[in-house]
């Protein structure tokens, strides 16, 4: 988990100690120029535009580059002093994971997953990384030292500061462009090659990706409440024609090589995971299959690393590992492929899942509230996922576009095993914005449906457990909403009989998925009663707090389905495997296990898809005799708590809602 060495806080606008009387005095006026904050946590709020125009003055950064380089890095947030994922501090991301990372550690699930998800085989548990010694980190985990060298502001005060992070990140874009033997220019165009070192990437088309990225927002512009509650807004200046060719000067490694599967708007490398035998009947780390021509691809799962990027590479390049298909760095958005598309990752914990998908690691940690992502990191995502979605007709929805907390375990005994990244603290609204698909009502408001989508910001519901059990996690903006037995925030919450058998109550544990509705799953109305909303999830009633001057939630249409006439209940699954007839002599027949969960009469899921029953059989290194299973029984999958599930089509009658 990543976490300050301090909570304590310095004040945004307190002069820098370790300076000269010269250069305090110069920092002095402009530091000071406004109204002390009221709060001293929190920068005025008339002062952090100005913040920005100082510093790009004092520097002779133009201001543009300035707040576009800050927005791909923080959209403009502070995080009260808290470090990235990647020990990246405040506006700038100014990063020190020396200190950063020093109380690093990973989540995880309350119990040992099988990453693979398939009992034919037998499973292979994916341990989880341990945090490498910050010191050992490469130079782009530790640029705020060379931010202190330059500008003379101690390193406290750029952890902490916003003023100070500015004038330090101000301070490297002009120490870029004068290592780059380049004038400091009014005209932003001139500063491309700046801005393509401060990525701190070390090869040209990691570099090249980070400042186009930055030179679209100065494009578009951008305006946006930070989580100071400040209004930042950059004005579009869509004629700025960057000189690209500055990117070459920069003595940066060629673009590497290999099989990529990338669109070209990324930058992505060839790291193959290893597919070889090494005893005992075993190998690793994946399958080799011939998808899609063998079975279709619907799912795109998004998973976070619980290690750092150099112990993430190291992993999937290790036999006895387990594997993904691809790795997105926080700190530039750079992308590692492990995999060739066709083939299968060991990932997501269900073999039916990982058998149709693709697995995209996120560097992170989840149970770290104050760690965030960068937005360098989420845009290329959105872009590697747009064109995954567009290659293999999957719809970007969040049936389809699946957190690893969203796959269901296989079969009851797997399911308090699952993997819960990357948790409540993932941004899915920003991230849907940034795939094309917004999350909108497309509904009035008696509609049978809802999606969740709160405002991440103010959302701010209690976790526990990020350090220690039962110790409350510090707040932080959150994509999800609790769920309760009744409408009233003192019910309990519901309980999820498949987490814990014994009928004991969900938590507000940061990992217990038990009671708990993401941004952008939908459900069916169950019932309304004031400022609560009621939803059908787990076989229950479930209700979130959705009042209409500030939703949680918008309304939405959908297929909806129901226990067919004459059934009381209908079993659930969490996987959709033939029927045995369906499997040939040489393949074994793998059970249709149901969980201990039902759809009773009455109630009502939301239908994210129908599908038949599918099996791929791949249980030795020699894939000669790998087939796929596909058989008559065919499924529904549905949004059944807040992980998907599956029901059998026979069971069912589906409906508009």
């Amino acid at each position: 988990m990543l976490r300050p060495a301090s909570r304590r806080r310095t004040p945004p606008n307190r002069v820098p100690r370790a300076v000269g009387a010269a250069a305090c005095a110069a920092l002095l006026l402009p530091l000071l120029s406004a109204a002390p904050s009221a709060v001293a946590d929190e920068p005025d709020a008339a002062t952090l535009q100005g913040q920005f125009a100082r510093a790009a003055a004092r520097h002779g950064v133009p201001e543009s580059v300035l707040l576009a380089v800050s927005y791909l890095q923080s959209r403009w947030d502070a995080h009260g002093g808290a470090p990235s994922v990647t020990g990246g501090y405040g506006p700038m991301h100014l990063t020190d994971a020396v200190t950063a990372l020093a109380g690093a550690a990973p989540h995880h699930s309350e119990g040992v997953e099988d990453a693979r998800g398939d009992e034919a085989r037998g499973g292979r548990v994916a341990a989880e990384a341990a945090v490498p010694a910050p010191e050992a980190l490469p130079a782009r985990h530790r640029t705020l030292e060379r931010a202190s060298a330059l500008s003379g502001i101690p390193a406290d005060e750029l952890r902490t500061g916003t003023a100070a992070n500015i004038e330090g990140g101000a301070a490297l874009l002009a120490a870029a462009q004068r290592e780059a033997g380049l004038p400091a220019s009014t005209d932003p165009a001139d500063w491309y090659g700046a801005v393509a070192r401060y990525s701190g990437a070390d090869d040209t088309a990691t570099a090249t990706t980070y400042a186009n990225d930055v030179f679209d927002v100065i494009r578009t512009g951008e305006s946006r409440t930070t989580d100071s509650g400040q209004r930042v807004t950059l004005p579009a200046s869509p004629a700025v024609a960057p000189a690209t060719g500055q990117v070459g000067a920069l003595g940066l490694r060629p673009p590497a090589g290999g099989p990529v599967e990338c669109p070209r708007s990324v930058a992505c490398e060839w790291i193959p995971a290893p597919y070889e035998e090494f005893g005992d009947g075993d190998y690793g780390n994946h399958d080799k299959a011939d998808r899609p021509a063998s079975q279709s691809i619907d799912y795109i799962v998004i998973h976070d690393t619980e290690a750092t990027w150099d112990v993430t590479l190291k992993l999937v390049q290790d036999p006895t590992y387990v594997s993904w298909q691809y790795s997105l760095r926080s700190s530039d958005g750079h992308i590692a492929q492990h995999l060739p598309l066709k083939d299968v990752g060991w990932h997501a914990g269900n073999w039916y899942v990982n058998a149709k998908s693709v697995g995209l690691e996120h560097e992170g940690f989840l149970t770290s509230p104050d760690a965030w992502y960068t937005e360098a990191m989420y845009r290329t995502s959105a872009r590697l996922v747009r064109h995954l979605a567009a290659r293999y007709g999957i719809p970007l929805d969040r049936q389809h576009v699946l957190g690893h907390d969203n796959v269901p375990g296989t079969v009851a005994s797997t399911i308090r095993g699952m993997h819960t990244d990357p948790g409540p603290y993932w941004d899915w609204a920003h991230y849907f914005r940034l795939l094309g698909r917004p999350i909108t009502p497309s509904a009035g408001p008696a509609a049978g449906v809802v999606t969740i989508r709160p405002d991440y910001g103010s959302n701010r519901p209690v976790y526990t457990g990020c350090v220690t059990a039962g110790e409350a996690c510090a707040p932080h903006g959150s994509g999800a909403v609790r769920l309760h037995t009744a409408p009233s925030a003192d019910a309990p919450l519901v309980k999820d009989i498949g987490l814990r058998p014994g009928g004991q109550d969900s938590t507000t544990g940061v990992n217990d998925t038990g009671a708990r509705a993401s941004t952008g799953q939908s459900f069916a109305v169950a019932e309304r009663s004031g400022d609560w909303t009621a939803i059908w999830y787990l076989g229950q009633k479930a209700w979130f707090r959705n009042p209409a001057a500030e939703p949680t939630a918008v309304n939405a249409r959908g297929l909806v389905l129901t226990p067919r006439a004459g059934l009381a209940e209908v079993p659930v699954y969490g996987r959709a495997y033939p029927e045995a007839s369906a499997y040939p002599a040489a393949v074994p027949v793998q059970a249709v296990s149901p969980y201990p969960y039902k759809v009773k009469a009455g109630q009502r899921y939301v239908v994210g898809g129908r599908t038949p029953g599918e099996y791929y059989f791949a249980p030795v290194f020699d894939s000669s005799g790998h087939r796929v299973v596909r058989g008559q029984e065919e499924y529904y999958q549905i949004q059944f708590g807040h992980r998907v599930a599956f029901v059998k089509a026979a069971d069912v009658v589906v409906s508009a809602s």
